[in-house]
C-alpha cells in the first residue's frame, strides 16, 4: 500500500470522527484509488460478478461512514476495516445466492486456493469465511493478519504497526494461520 497522504489520511480520519464538515468527502478523495485496488482484487475472485468494484467501494464506504464514532487510529486501521467490510459485503451477496439452492455442502477449498484466498465459487468464499470466523474464535490476532493480508493487501510492517507487534511476529501469525487453515478446509 502507499505510504504518500497517510498523515493527511490520518489527520482527516480524526477530523472525521470528530464531526469536521467536509472530512469526509476528503477523506474519500484520498482513499478511493487504494479502496478500488482492493476491491479490484477482491472483484477477480469473485465468480459471475454480481456486483461492480464500484458498487463494492461505496456500499463499504457507506459503512464505513456509518461508523464515525471509530476511533480511527491510521490510515493501516481505516483500511483494515474498509477490506473486512468489503469481505462481509462479498460473503452476504454469496450467502444470498446460495440461499435458494438445495442440496449437499458448499464444496472444499484446496490448499493453493486457500493460501492464495481464490473463490471461485461463490460456495468457496462462504467456506473460506466459515473458516475465518472460526479462526476468529480461536485466534483473534490470526484471523485479523489473514484479513489484512489477503483483503486489505497490507506488508508484513504495516501490518506489524497497526497491531503493535513485530514484523517477524506477523510472519509467524502468518504461518500458523495458514497451517490452520489448510487443517480446516481439508476436514
Amino acid at each position: 500500500m502507499q505510504s504518500s497522504g497517510g498523515s493527511e489520511i490520518t489527520r482527516l480520519l480524526c477530523a472525521f470522527s470528530n464531526g469536521e464538515p467536509g472530512a469526509d468527502a476528503r477523506l474519500m478523495e484520498l482513499t478511493y484509488r487504494e479502496l478500488r485496488k482492493i476491491a479490484a482484487g477482491l472483484m477477480r475472485r469473485e465468480p459471475g460478478r454480481s456486483l461492480q468494484t464500484t458498487e463494492l467501494v461505496h456500499e463499504a464506504y457507506l459503512r464505513l461512514v456509518d461508523q464515525a464514532a471509530t476511533s480511527w487510529r491510521d490510515r493501516a486501521h481505516f483500511f483494515q476495516v474498509a477490506a473486512h467490510m468489503m469481505r462481509e459485503i462479498l460473503v452476504d451477496r454469496a450467502r444470498k445466492r446460495n440461499a435458494g439452492k438445495r442440496g449437499g455442502g458448499a464444496p472444499e477449498v484446496t490448499l493453493d486456493r486457500a493460501l492464495d484466498f481464490v473463490a471461485a465459487q461463490s460456495a468457496d468464499l462462504l467456506v473460506l469465511d466459515e473458516a475465518l470466523t472460526r479462526l476468529q474464535s480461536r485466534d483473534a490476532r490470526q484471523c485479523q493478519v489473514v484479513e489484512m493480508r489477503f483483503f486489505a493487501g497490507m506488508s508484513e510492517d504495516e501490518i506489524a504497526k497497526v497491531l503493535g507487534v513485530s514484523a517477524r511476529t506477523v510472519n509467524r501469525e502468518w504461518r500458523m494461520a495458514r497451517a490452520w487453515l489448510y487443517a480446516e478446509l481439508h476436514q
